[in-house]
C-alpha cells in the first residue's frame, strides 16, 4: 500500500480542540462589545494595515495543488505586486517578480497555469528558468561584460509546507507560524488533493468585513438558511491558536458525543475545521474537500477573494464531475459568493453612509472582537498607531 494513502489521524491539537467542543461550553464572550466603523473605512488605518500586516508577514499565496507538476508557472497580482508563482524542475516552489531584468517588461500575462521550462519575455525574448535564473538572451554579444548570474528574476522568500505555498514581501519574515500549521494540513492530506476549481471574486467591501463572517457562527442559521445551515448546530464552536493563526471547530448536525475522536473520518463528519491564517486567509475543511479563501485587499472598500476548491482526486466520471460541481456551486456560488460576500458588501455600504458610528458584537461574536484586537496589536507593534 502507498504510504501516502494509509489512514490518517488527527493531530493532538486537532483532537484536543474537538474534545473541548464535545465536553465544554461553546466559545463565547462575556459581554457585548462595540467596534468603531472607522476600522473599516479609514484610509490611514488601511495604510497602517498594509505596512504592519501585508508588507511584513508571511502570506498564503496558493495551495500546492495549483502547480501539480514541475516546470509550471502562473501570474499573480492580488497582493499588489506583479508576481509569478512557479515550480522548478526539481519540484521546488518559487515566488518571483513578474518583471524582466532587461527593460522591465511583464513576463506572464495570464492567470492560467502554463508550462514554464522557460519563461520568455515577449519583448526581447530574454528567457528565465522557473527558479528565476536568467537562462538565455538573444545577441549576448551586444552585452559585453554582462553578468547573467546576477540578473535573475527578483525572488521573494517562499515556503511550501503542508500543501500550502507561502511568501513574504519582507526578506526578514519569520515563517515559524506557517510551518507550525503543516502537521494539521498534512492530517487532511492537503498536499495530495486535486484542484477542482478556482475563482476570484471582486467584493466591494473592506477585507475585515469578509473576515468577520468567518470569525463567528451566529450568522450561519440566519444568513445561510437556504444553503448550509441545515448541516450545523447553532453557535457550537471552539477555538484555539497555532502560533498567530486561529484553529476553529464548528459542530455539525451529527454531533460529537458518541464519536470516537480518533476516527478521523467520523470526526470530520461531525465537525468542520476552519483555519484563519492571519491576516486574511480562511481554510474551511468539509468532510471530503477543502475550500481555501485568500483575501487580498485592493483598497479600503475593495477586496479580491480567490476561492480554491480541493478534492481527493480528479473526477473520472460524469457522475463524479456533477457531484463536485454541485458542491462548488453551493459553496462558492451561493454560500460564499452570494451570502457571505454579499453581506460584507451591504455592511460596507451601510457603514460608509456614516449613519452608525460603531458596530455591536454579541457574546457569540467574540471571535470578531478577538480578531480586531489582534490586528490592533500587530499594527501597534510596527506602526505605533
Amino acid at each position: 500500500m502507498d504510504i501516502a494513502r494509509l489512514p490518517r489521524r488527527p493531530t493532538p491539537g486537532q483532537r484536543a480542540l474537538a474534545e473541548r467542543l464535545a465536553i465544554g461550553p461553546a466559545a463565547t464572550g462575556a459581554t457585548v462589545e462595540t467596534l468603531s466603523a472607522r476600522v473599516y473605512l479609514d484610509e490611514d488605518r488601511y495604510a497602517a494595515e498594509q505596512r504592519a500586516l501585508f508588507d511584513r508577514l508571511p502570506l498564503p499565496i496558493a495551495p500546492s495543488a495549483l502547480l501539480p507538476n514541475i516546470n509550471e508557472a502562473v501570474a499573480h497580482d492580488g497582493y499588489g505586486l506583479p508576481l509569478i508563482v512557479s515550480r522548478d524542475s526539481g519540484g521546488k516552489a518559487h515566488v518571483l517578480a513578474n518583471v524582466c531584468r532587461h527593460r522591465g517588461t511583464r513576463l506572464l500575462s495570464t492567470a492560467d497555469v502554463v508550462p514554464a521550462s522557460r519563461i520568455v519575455c515577449p519583448y526581447h525574448a530574454w528567457a528565465y528558468k522557473p527558479d528565476g535564473a536568467l537562462a538565455a538572451m538573444p545577441r549576448a554579444d551586444c552585452f559585453p561584460g554582462f553578468d547573467k548570474a546576477a540578473h535573475g528574476l527578483v525572488e521573494f522568500p517562499c515556503v511550501e509546507a503542508g500543501g500550502m505555498i507561502w511568501f513574504a514581501k519582507d526578506k526578514a519574515a519569520d515563517f515559524t507560524d506557517a510551518l507550525a500549521l503543516a502537521p494539521d494540513f498534512d492530517a487532511f492530506g492537503m498536499d495530495e488533493l486535486y484542484l477542482f476549481e478556482r475563482r476570484t471574486h471582486d467584493v466591494p467591501a473592506n477585507w475585515k468585513l469578509i473576515m468577520d463572517a468567518f470569525n463567528e457562527s451566529y450568522h450561519v442559521q440566519r444568513l445561510h438558511a437556504s444553503s448550509i445551515a441545515q448541516f450545523f448546530a447553532d453557535g457550537i464552536t471552539a477555538i484555539d491558536r497555532v502560533g498567530r493563526h486561529n484553529r476553529i471547530v464548528v459542530g455539525r448536525s451529527d454531533y460529537l458525543h458518541d464519536i470516537d475522536r480518533d476516527d478521523w473520518a467520523a470526526l470530520r463528519r461531525a465537525v468542520t475545521y476552519t483555519y484563519q491564517l492571519l491576516p486574511s486567509t480562511v481554510m474551511i475543511v468539509s468532510p471530503d474537500y477543502i475550500n481555501l479563501l485568500v483575501m487580498m485587499p485592493q483598497a479600503v472598500g475593495r477586496t479580491l477573494v480567490e476561492d480554491y476548491m480541493l478534492i481527493p482526486e480528479k473526477p473520472m466520471t460524469n457522475e463524479a464531475e456533477a457531484h463536485w460541481r454541485r458542491s462548488w456551486e453551493l459553496l462558492d456560488g451561493q454560500t460564499f459568493g452570494e451570502e457571505d460576500f454579499g453581506a460584507a458588501a451591504q455592511c460596507h455600504l451601510g457603514l460608509a453612509s456614516g449613519l452608525v458610528p460603531e458596530t455591536v458584537l454579541g457574546t457569540l461574536e467574540e471571535g470578531i472582537a478577538d480578531f480586531h484586537r489582534r490586528m490592533d496589536e500587530e499594527i501597534q507593534a510596527v506602526v505605533g498607531t
